[in-house]
């Protein structure tokens, strides 16, 4: 029927030519004799997890459950927050579970009996998905999002969970395995080549640390005209054999930088669930204007009114990270930069940057 397209009819934005095509590629597979197995390509914020909420709304219209894996709990909570707004602002009835590693044990509990309770739910979660406890009742599509951040071991037993569902896997940057997969015809392949209407490219440079009290500059120039920045650090602490630059420290040293009506987060790893929540929460709601944070927030972080992103020790990142990294600003319709800071002196290390930056 015309429900996912009923359903797009609705957004506060019309979803580009590329979005249409990959949501109808997706309802035409589930809809056909086989099994779906399709990737979504699309560059980093292409608008990829609105496709994905709209197959999943559709998988609940037919009264199936559809489950999302996402590589860290900071994107599974965002998926989560994305999609209950969504379900609000439709009006659409669908029970919406959350399973994370973090989770205490009796929440783990009510998730597991709302996986059998439910029959046409809606599962967002992290690897906790395909623990063992987790059994699904009647699982109909499973959703990668950002695969290349999973095993292949992992996708199969996900794959496995509810007998045989439709897969779809999502990513910005596919790894060699899954470009193998699209050679040899194991996978469907929908590229979403256009990116929403308003949003502007980022501007890139690639600076010494010579260059670092002008960003603080511009950082504050930005945060005065409303809006905010992340800077990315390698390191949570500091450690005595290698000399990179430590969230820890960094905030620290931005507190006597900064004028003090400007807040800053502190981000990383190693810091409980419920503090990153908190610190994601204020940063969304513009409680902090500067986040300094390790690679957590690498992938599909969505806060649109970001536009600076300042990483230091660039040359110690990979280039799909630093392109996942860039992809954190420019989700807005603002102008927004990135800010690679090389501190190394390698021929390579600059080769490697200037790819990025051109």
């Amino acid at each position: 029927d015309s429900f996912m397209e009923e359903l797009a009819e609705k957004l506060p934005y019309d979803l580009t030519g590329a979005q249409k095509r990959a949501v109808s590629e997706i309802k035409e597979d589930m809809r056909g004799e086989f099994v779906m197995q399709r990737l979504v390509q699309g560059d980093v914020g292409s608008g990829k997890t609105i496709i994905a909420f709209l197959a999943m709304a559709d998988v609940s219209h037919n009264g199936m459950q559809s489950a999302i894996m996402a590589p860290t709990e900071v994107l599974a909570r965002q998926h989560y927050d994305t999609f209950r707004t969504l379900c609000q602002s439709f009006d659409l009835k669908i029970p919406l579970v959350l399973l994370t590693g973090s989770m205490t044990a009796r929440q783990k509990r009510m998730a597991y009996e709302s996986l059998q309770m439910y029959q046409n739910a809606i599962i967002i979660g992290t690897h906790a998905l395909i623990q063992e406890k987790a059994v699904y009742d009647n699982l109909a599509l499973v959703i990668t999002d950002e695969q290349h951040r999973f095993g292949v071991r992992q996708r199969e037993i996900f794959a496995e969970k509810g007998g045989c569902p439709h897969i779809l896997v999502m990513s910005a940057t596919p790894i060699p395995r899954t470009l193998a997969l699209i050679i040899y015809g194991d996978l469907a392949i929908s590229v979403v080549d256009e990116v929403p209407a308003k949003r502007l490219p980022v501007k890139n440079c690639v600076v010494d640390t010579h260059f670092r009290p002008k960003s603080y500059e511009f950082i504050e120039k930005e945060v005065a005209n409303g809006h905010q920045a992340y800077v990315i650090c390698p390191l949570v602490e500091e450690t005595e054999n290698l000399d990179l630059e430590n969230a820890t420290d960094y905030v620290k040293k931005l507190r006597e930088i900064f004028p003090e009506k400007i807040q800053l987060g502190l981000l990383h790893g190693q810091m409980k669930q419920e503090q990153k929540n908190k610190v994601m929460d204020g940063f969304l709601k513009n409680e902090f204007q500067v986040l300094v944070s390790t690679t957590v927030v690498e992938v599909g972080v969505n806060v649109p009114n970001a536009t600076v992103m300042m990483i230091e020790n660039a040359e110690r990142f990979g280039l799909a990270q630093l392109h996942q990294l860039r992809g954190r600003v420019g989700r807005g319709d603002a102008q927004s930069y990135c800010i690679m800071v090389n501190c190394s002196d390698s021929k390579s290390a600059k080769k490697r940057l200037a790819i990025l930056n051109e």
